[in-house]
């Protein structure tokens, strides 16, 4: 199924409204977030290395089951509840506000999420970027993040040189942002590379143009873009490079 039309709002400010591109399997649900469908006539539904954010729901009590994945680089961003992981190296682990998970599948990594009956609800974002070469080693980071700060923006992945405490392999730096009712921030930015903001919860403006719940923003502008939360909000945002090498062999994000 085709998302709903994105808008161009003005000069390099593309919008896109919630996705219509979901699938519901009963206790697991998820919807893809395709950021190259915000550009109208662009040939590829990946935005350079980030091949989709994905909304992702589990009731308590859900297991999905020990798969693989390959070549593509799967974070998951839990900003309320838990969300049980274990994989065929024997790792446990536990993502939620305070951690932050990385799976570098590269040439193949097994892993099963769940839920337990007495877990809360999870909504979280599962984001796929394509890594730089075709089947790295296999490896998982499973880290804990810093504290946020209402109204400033947390530093939580990038490339493997970056300072941030988890890494992709390929160039993408992943930032979030809690902002009040009414306060203001300054989109991230890179030289040369673009930004995608999705509003995960409330409502904000950007750069003077409305981006509601879900609902996301492609921005290909130099400038400083400001970002203000008309309620209550929680952001992420990616700083992408577009002309970075990818590969697009991704099990899921392709």
């Amino acid at each position: 199924m085709e998302d709903s039309a994105s808008s161009q709002t003005q000069s390099g400010i593309y919008t896109s409204p919630r996705t219509e591109v979901s699938q519901n399997q009963g206790k697991f649900r998820i919807h893809f977030n395709f950021p190259g469908r915000a550009v109208p006539g662009h040939d590829d539904h990946g935005y350079g290395p980030l091949a989709t954010v994905v909304e992702s729901f589990m009731d308590p009590g859900t297991l999905i089951r020990m798969h693989q994945h390959r070549n593509e680089e799967i974070i998951s961003w839990v900003p309320d509840g838990v969300m049980r992981h274990d994989d065929r190296k024997g790792n446990e682990l536990v993502t939620d506000p305070e951690h932050l998970m990385v799976m570098n599948a590269g040439s193949g990594f097994w892993h099963a999420e769940e839920t337990l009956a007495d877990d809360p609800p999870l909504r979280m974002l599962q984001i796929f970027v394509r890594p730089h070469s075709l089947d790295l080693d296999p490896g998982i980071q499973h880290e804990p993040i810093p504290g946020s700060t209402p109204n400033e923006w947390r530093h939580l992945f990038g490339p493997e040189e970056s300072d941030a405490p988890l890494f992709v392999r390929n160039d993408v730096h992943f930032y979030d942002c809690r902002l009040d009712a009414g306060g203001t921030t300054t989109l991230p930015s890179r030289s040369g590379w673009d930004t995608y903001c999705y509003v995960f919860e409330g409502a904000v403006d950007i750069g003077g143009e409305s981006v509601g719940y879900t609902e996301s923003a492609l921005v290909t502008e130099e400038s400083e873009v400001s970002v203000t939360a008309t309620e209550e909000s929680t952001i992420v945002a990616f700083t992408i490079n577009p002309d970075a090498p990818i590969t697009r062999q991704g099990t899921i994000g392709r």
